[in-house]
């Protein structure tokens, strides 16, 4: 009668396997994308301006109101750079002045955009 013998060639399959699986993802483990987070104390809110648009296509920011888009234009390129401004655009009011606001805030390089929803 022989002795038994332990067959290594499954085992050895399943250490490769493992090996294997081990090499594709260490390197997703380890990946980091690198930001440049801005500093807690060094963040001021930024002012934030309402430019509305009423049913009727008139134009207001700041409760101040503008006969055409170009004299908004203006006033908001007199606004710095870090203002947040939103457009809310009235429920009834055709696409056709809020598209020329947002547009208008585009050529004026304001990078703080945002349009408010209907409530």
């Amino acid at each position: 009668m022989s002795e038994p013998q332990m067959n290594a060639t499954p085992l050895i399959d399943v250490l490769l396997v493992l090996l294997v699986m081990i090499i594709f993802t260490l390197p997703v483990g380890t990946h980091a994308v690198k930001l440049n987070l801005p500093q807690a104390s060094t963040v001021t809110p930024s002012p934030i301006v309402e430019v509305a648009v009423d049913f009727d296509g008139q134009l207001s920011m700041g409760g101040v109101s503008y006969a055409s888009v170009g004299e908004l234009e203006t006033a908001l390129r007199s606004l710095g750079s870090d203002t947040r401004v939103n457009v809310s655009p009235d429920r009834r009011a055709p696409y056709d002045p809020v598209a020329r606001v947002l547009a208008a805030a585009q050529r004026a390089q304001i990078t703080n955009l945002s349009v408010a929803g209907f409530p």
